[in-house]
């Protein structure tokens, strides 16, 4: 434990990344259990209030409390980002360990795929795929939406990482052991890219909020759920600043700043814990 605290002392970036990313997780948590998730939907307070004891953060045009809806928002947004990022990751991981550790006309047909898919516009696929399916689409909907293309980026780094892995000494003794393919994935190769598939993990829930709030923003989302990209967008469609309501974007934006700081500084974190080059010394 006292190693553990040594090394968070000695990487800031990791560090301030999970204290504002447990913030965000506590006022998402606590909230929820203070206010009441159903003064984020339309018609549950009076409309276009301005920030006051009563309304911390204001309420929007259609009698939302915006302080409810940061709260629910928060935990929907990064719901979404969560589950298309660990979609993404896993069928990355997969085909990455297929195409470097086998080889062969598998690693071309796959290398193929993610060359020619990654060429292609992505949010511009996801607003296609959103468009045609709009009607009725909800959360886990999005998060399926958007997993769509989060596998193709993990899929190139990972194979790119167990290419290098898979002509080290240890890999070829557990070869010349016998031990067979499944068993030196799970037992060889896995372990030592546990902190790079973290850090990659990272990454693959920040594009997939990214996407998530790009999408919502068109309205292209669950105009029903109070995300924080479908607030931006009625902010956007109601001319919040126009009207003078300044407080319905500064709720929202507050809290997707934040969240897109501890995922870069959490990322940052982890490189240097995957990365030999910028690893420091214990």
């Amino acid at each position: 434990m006292a190693g553990f605290l040594r090394y968070f002392r000695r990487n800031p970036a990791l560090t301030a990344g999970l204290v504002i990313f447990l913030a965000l997780v506590l006022f998402a948590g606590v909230g929820s259990l203070l206010v009441p998730s159903a003064k984020a939907y339309p018609l549950a307070v009076k409309a276009s209030q301005p920030p006051s004891r009563e309304y911390p953060f204001g309420t929007d045009a259609q009698g939302r409390d915006l302080l409810a809806m940061v709260i629910r928002g928060t935990y929907l947004t990064s719901r979404i980002g969560f589950i298309a990022g660990s979609i993404g990751l896993g069928i990355g991981t997969v085909l990455g360990f297929l195409s470097a550790y086998y080889g062969g006309v598998l690693d071309t047909i796959i290398r193929w795929v993610v060359d020619v898919l990654l060429t292609v516009p992505g949010l511009l696929v996801l607003i296609v795929i959103s468009a045609t399916i709009k009607r009725g689409i909800s959360v886990m909907g999005m998060s399926l939406i958007v997993s769509c293309l989060a596998w193709m980026g993990p899929t190139r780094t990972i194979r790119a990482q167990v290419l290098s892995l898979r002509e080290r000494a240890f890999v070829r003794v557990a070869k010349l052991s016998g031990e067979g393919d499944l068993r030196i994935i799970f037992e060889e190769l896995m372990p030592n890219l546990l902190p790079f598939l973290a850090a990659s993990f990272v990454g693959a829930v920040t594009g997939a909020v990214f996407a998530s709030m790009g999408l919502e923003a068109l309205g292209l989302g669950s105009l029903r759920e109070p995300t924080l990209g479908t607030a931006i967008y009625f902010a956007m469609f109601y001319s919040a600043f126009v009207s003078g309501m300044w407080w319905w974007f500064i709720a929202p934006v507050s809290i997707i700043v934040l969240l897109f700081v501890s995922l870069f500084l959490i990322s940052v974190g982890l490189d240097e814990l995957a990365n030999p080059r910028t690893r420091r010394a214990a």
